[in-house]
């Protein structure tokens, strides 16, 4: 019997024998780490990168069994990746602002292209069905990278946070964007807030949909239809051929609320083909 389950596993891939869970070590690679839950099964190619929020962890995003199970459920794994430390604190922060605000000492969109591949490597997920959502700082992080570089993820899913001041003069597009807020957030309101004696100055989410419909080549600012899903009061605007921009807001604070991961990735399944 020994032998036999000894043999299974060096015949079992690399994969089912280093899951970086939410307990124990995390996937290491150059510049950083992250954290994977598996759907039951195995991995079947789609995932959601998911950004923590300021002072978070990849452990602590894993620790949202509401999303991950909801995630996994539906045949997708979630990645959680984990910021850079924080100078003089507890848990970890991203590098979303400009190179004018602060100094890039990772180029977080690089970074997380290289956790997709090792990412792939390891679990057989494809980089190309991703999904690129984020809580708060993970969530201006999104905003930023899909900015700079629409095509990195299938699509990309912010939660409470979007771009800071000075907005961007322009995005690239086009880009497929669900961004989801608090009405009632007052740690990133909607209209944003000064930080640090107003050195930095959290954006406008009303101005950030802005830069995303002029990406999108939309030809008016009012949105082509609305809906209710749940809790979630719904605007889309349907632009140029590949994109696919929402909002919806929902009666709550700063969270990741109930029925989000769902919500979300109904979104992403009807805007990019992906079955699950």
């Amino acid at each position: 019997m020994r032998a036999l389950l000894l043999a299974a596993l060096l015949a079992a891939p690399a994969a089912a024998q280093e899951v970086c869970g939410r307990d124990g070590p995390a996937c290491e690679i150059d510049g950083g780490s992250y954290r994977v839950a598996l759907p039951e099964g195995g991995a079947t190619g789609p995932s959601v990168l998911f950004l923590h929020g300021f002072g978070g962890s990849a452990r602590g995003a894993l620790g949202m069994t509401g999303v991950v199970e909801a995630v996994t459920a539906r045949g997708y794994a979630m990645v959680a990746a984990d910021g850079v430390p924080r100078e003089g604190g507890g848990g970890r922060r991203w590098n979303f602002l400009p190179e004018a605000q602060r100094a890039r000492d990772r180029d977080e969109g690089a970074f997380l292209a290289a956790v997709m591949a090792d990412a792939a490597a390891r679990y057989g997920l494809d980089p190309a069905r991703t999904l690129l959502a984020g809580f708060s700082a993970g969530g201006f992080t999104v905003h930023y990278i899909a900015c700079e570089d629409p095509g990195a993820f299938a699509a990309y899913a912010p939660v409470a946070g979007a771009f800071w001041r000075p907005h961007p003069t322009a995005c690239a597009g086009p880009v497929r964007l669900l961004h989801t807020h608090g009405w009632r957030d007052r740690t990133v309101p909607l209209e944003g807030r000064p930080l640090g004696g107003g050195r930095y100055v959290q954006g406008d989410v009303w101005e950030s949909l802005g830069l995303w419909r002029e990406a999108n080549g939309c030809g008016r600012d009012d949105p082509d239809g609305t809906r209710t899903t749940g809790r979630f009061l719904r605007r889309h605007w349907d632009c140029a051929e590949g994109s696919a921009l929402e909002m919806a807001l929902f009666d709550g604070g700063h969270g990741v609320p109930a029925g989000w991961a769902d919500m979300a990735l109904d979104w992403f399944e009807a805007v990019t083909g992906e079955d699950g």
